[in-house]
């Protein structure tokens, strides 16, 4: 990995050897993995890119592990799709959606865990473990029973019922915490101190969060190595819309894109859980802890890690923040299915219910090639929807019941 150079902290700087640590021992600050972008520049082309799989691997210098062999789930590479319907439905040009529900657990986070797994097995780590709110739970106990790894993940035990069944499913062990996401994610953090076991996202976050930038890599290389002018990202701990934008910002640095992107960044948040949003419309940089309260559990993180990197990548890019109730989470999942077929999970409701908000207050233009980020499957959160769709009618096995109660449905 001659392209990994060190894991920076990007509070104070300082550097530190490739290791599983996570925390400035100087400042406390996060660490990120440090590139050497003028190497990545040379072993790396579109056309290496194209002859690669199609996974985010086929992005392998530009990730800070080698990649793995064929045991591993095949990851990454989901669908662009233009959203046409939605567009109009909104009241704009042109609108993508990055459908990121096809991965083998049905979310983005299959793309954080291949990453982190990968790092992990080169650690000689051997088992898997994570603090969740559900779809990362559902894919550390798929990748780890894929590698032949023990897997622990921690869960808040008011969890949707659905994604506690799709990670139990696998054989790990699943641990319910009394408390809420801050509370399992306190604890995780307390474990990882003392057991020597792989936590994606406590000791392997550094290289765990550089697979969300494969989202922007799929996304620019999707639309013909162009970027488009404003993405909507949700945002739980903030990491996934950080790293969609440096996603972006690393394609130019290695030549990958003829231009610099100048790529607008919005974030998502449901109002039973919004610090960052909150701190964008204050205007201002602190960030109040908060006790989440939202249909939206996969986003129900009140003491977000990265939300000042969030709000800062905001600001700079000119973006906004909104905040959207449970109502319109409802009913944009519902927009989205209707408009476009796509049936994504309550995060997704999230998404595409503040880029209706987003359009309406005209942060997002009516000019501009938008992206809106699917991060989760419908089937993961089924309660929330179920008591506002249904059957149409129930009605006797005749023609005559059926003309009865669609007279209207005409013939084609």
């Amino acid at each position: 990995m001659t392209h990994v150079q060190a894991l920076r902290c990007r509070e104070c700087d300082r550097t530190y050897d490739v290791a599983p640590i996570y925390t400035c021992e100087w400042c406390f600050g996060p660490l990120e993995v440090a590139y050497d972008y003028d190497a990545i520049a040379a072993a790396v082309s579109r056309q290496s890119i194209a002859a690669g799989p199609t996974t985010i691997w086929r992005y392998a210098p530009l990730l800070p592990v080698d990649p793995p062999g064929e045991s591993h789930l095949p990851v990454g590479w989901t669908p662009l799709l233009r959203a046409d319907r939605l567009a109009a439905e909104l009241g704009l040009r042109e609108v993508w959606v990055k459908d990121d529900t096809r991965n083998p657990t049905n979310a983005f986070k299959d793309r954080v865990v291949a990453v982190a797994l990968a790092k992990a097995l080169e650690f000689g780590m051997k088992t898997l473990a994570c603090a969740s709110t559900g779809n990362l739970a559902n894919a550390v106990a798929a990748h780890a029973a894929r590698a032949g790894l023990r897997s622990f993940v921690f869960i808040p035990s008011d969890l949707e019922a659905g994604k506690v069944v799709t990670t139990s499913v696998y054989g790990g062990t699943v641990v319910a915490i009394d408390g809420n996401y801050d509370d399992v994610n306190r604890l995780c953090a307390e474990l990882a101190a003392e057991r020597p076991w792989a936590f994606v996202n406590v000791n392997v976050r550094p290289f765990y969060a550089e697979g969300s930038k494969t989202l922007a890599f799929e996304t620019a290389e999707q639309l013909g190595w162009e970027t488009p002018d404003h993405v909507v990202v949700p945002i739980a701990s903030g990491s996934l819309l950080t790293k969609i934008r440096k996603g972006f910002d690393e394609l130019h640095a290695v030549g990958l894109l003829d231009e610099k992107p100048n790529v607008r960044v919005s974030g998502a948040q449901a109002t039973g859980c919004s610090p960052v949003a909150a701190a964008f419309a204050e205007g201002g940089d602190t960030i109040n802890p908060v006790r989440p309260s939202t249909i939206a559990k996969s986003l129900a993180i009140g003491n977000p890690a990265d939300g000042y990197y969030a709000l800062d990548a905001v600001r700079e890019t000119g973006g906004g923040i909104a905040a959207v109730t449970d109502d319109e989470i409802v009913e944009a999942m519902k927009l989205l299915a209707r408009t476009e077929g796509i049936f994504g999970e309550t995060a997704a409701g999230v998404t595409i219910a503040s880029l209706k908000r987003l359009a309406e207050e005209g942060v997002v233009r009516a000019d501009e090639r938008v992206v809106a980020y699917v991060t989760g499957h419908g089937l993961k959160t089924l309660d929330p929807l179920a008591p506002h769709v249904g059957v149409t009618d129930t009605i006797k096995p005749t023609l005559d019941a059926f003309h009865a109660a669609f007279p209207d449905s005409g013939e084609e």
